[in-house]
């Protein structure tokens, strides 16, 4: 017997949806940071084994759109609601249920489809709390399962894959073995670039960024990748912090940025990147279709 099947990872912003997927597939593809709405767009990665195939995808947090990359965002989550077979809805421990979470749950609730309620973060929360959490989000939201977790630390993972695999349906292998990602090569290295922004540059400026990869060629001579990408910034101010004062943080960014592309290339890297200037990009349908926002 062979299981297949598309699990969707839902919930607010900085829940550990991020930090989830990573922890099933035991490899870094949606980048993370403390910062909000830091997952922009749909990361779908595969858990391949034996005996079956999961294709988790990790949507954006839900939030209330200020601007059309918001709505693209939200968008998002309800697509990656479409056609699946578990829906997984991941929350960390507060005293009150918020009114977020009351929205995502409507949005769901009438779903036909097996969905799995997930207590994230206990490692930061006594046990009791934890107990206390999971009784009060059953009394007004229910779901097939409830499972408390920590995917930073591992905790009760190997639990909810078993949880995960009671309801996913017999089926053939979608992907071909050993796949670990559905997104293209270019994507995942813009988020990493994206990534290391957003851990380096303060304040609001990463929440007006983008990135976008314009070129990736393989130098068969020298045995690496030659990367050149843009980095988009909304306003004039805004260049000369991501540069820094002579280039300093722009070097900072590509250096940890060619860290983790080497990992995830398992090859060498140079990369190459400028700085320009987009007023409102995340208000302009055409920008935001350049920078793979479709």
């Amino acid at each position: 017997m062979h299981k297949s099947g598309f699990v969707s990872i839902i919930g607010r912003p900085n829940v550990g949806k991020s930090t989830l997927l990573n922890a099933f597939l035991n490899q870094k593809l949606s980048i993370v940071s403390s910062k909000p709405q830091t997952t922009r767009s749909n990361v779908e990665g595969i858990l391949d084994s034996e005996n079956y195939q999961i294709i988790f995808t990790d949507t954006p947090g839900y939030h209330e759109p200020r601007h059309k990359l918001g709505e693209y965002m939200i968008k998002s989550i309800s697509s990656g609601l479409n056609e699946v077979d578990v829906i997984i809805f991941v929350v960390n421990y507060k005293k009150e249920i918020l009114n977020s979470e009351m929205e995502i749950f409507e949005k769901i609730k009438d779903k036909k489809i097996p969905k799995i309620f997930v207590l994230n973060k206990i490692d930061e929360i006594k046990s009791e709390e934890v107990m206390v959490a999971l009784e009060k989000y059953s009394k007004v939201m229910k779901f097939d399962e409830y499972i408390p977790v920590s995917a930073l630390q591992g905790k009760n993972l190997d639990k909810l894959l078993e949880l995960i695999l009671k309801y996913l349906p017999e089926g053939p292998k979608f992907y071909e073995n050993n796949q670990t990602a559905v997104n293209n090569e270019r994507f995942f290295i813009s988020e990493i670039v994206r990534e290391k922004i957003l851990k380096l540059v303060r304040d609001e400026i990463p929440h007006g960024i983008g990135v976008e990869i314009i070129s990736m060629k393989y130098d068969e001579d020298k045995k690496k990748y030659n990367i050149e990408g843009n980095i988009f910034c909304e306003k004039e101010t805004h260049k000369p912090i991501i540069i820094g004062r002579n280039g300093e943080m722009l070097k900072k960014i590509s250096t940890y940025s060619r860290y983790d592309i080497e990992r995830f290339l398992n090859d060498k890297v140079y990369i190459r990147l400028w700085v320009k200037v987009r007023k409102n990009w995340r208000d302009d349908n055409n920008q935001l279709k350049s920078l793979g926002y479709k």
